[in-house]
């Protein structure tokens, strides 16, 4: 498996992304999408990465600034099913962590909803803990949110 960064709006970035925001409306009808803005991404300062085996898009994830350059948001993490239960995931949240470093933030920040145990798990097991939600998450009653130092 390689992790590659790619832009958010490409075509392979744009099917993974849709997999997702089809997931996530069907574990939460009626409940808002909190994604990125593609075509502004990167300006923003945002880092988009999939996994692959091969020619075969595994799932993605991203990272973007939330407060300067002390503190960067995991976004769009995201394994197709048939790739689940092998790894991807982690594999791909220690790859941001590495370039969150690598860039000198202080700290991660990551929102997952409530029903999304297999996310939770994968967070707690890599040493984020529960912090109280943020920025547009805390309105909603769905959201878990996790911290972890850089």
């Amino acid at each position: 498996m390689i992790i590659t960064p790619v832009d958010p709006a490409s075509p392979e970035a744009a099917a993974l992304i849709l997999e997702l925001d089809l997931d996530i409306a069907a574990r939460y009808p009626g409940s808002p999408i909190n994604g990125i803005d593609a075509a502004n991404f990167e300006k923003a300062g945002g880092y988009f990465v999939v996994a692959r085996d091969g020619n075969q898009a595994l799932g993605c994830g991203a990272f973007r600034p939330v407060v300067g350059d002390v503190c960067a948001e995991v976004k769009r993490m995201f394994v197709s099913p048939a790739a689940r239960r092998r790894g991807v995931a982690r594999v791909i949240l220690r790859h941001l962590e590495a370039e969150i470093r690598r860039r000198g933030f202080q700290s991660i920040v990551i929102e997952t909803g409530n029903l999304q145990t297999e996310a939770i798990a994968l967070y707690e097991s890599e040493d984020y803990f529960p912090i109280p939600a943020f920025l547009n998450y805390a309105a909603s009653p769905i959201s878990r949110c996790f911290a972890k130092r850089a």
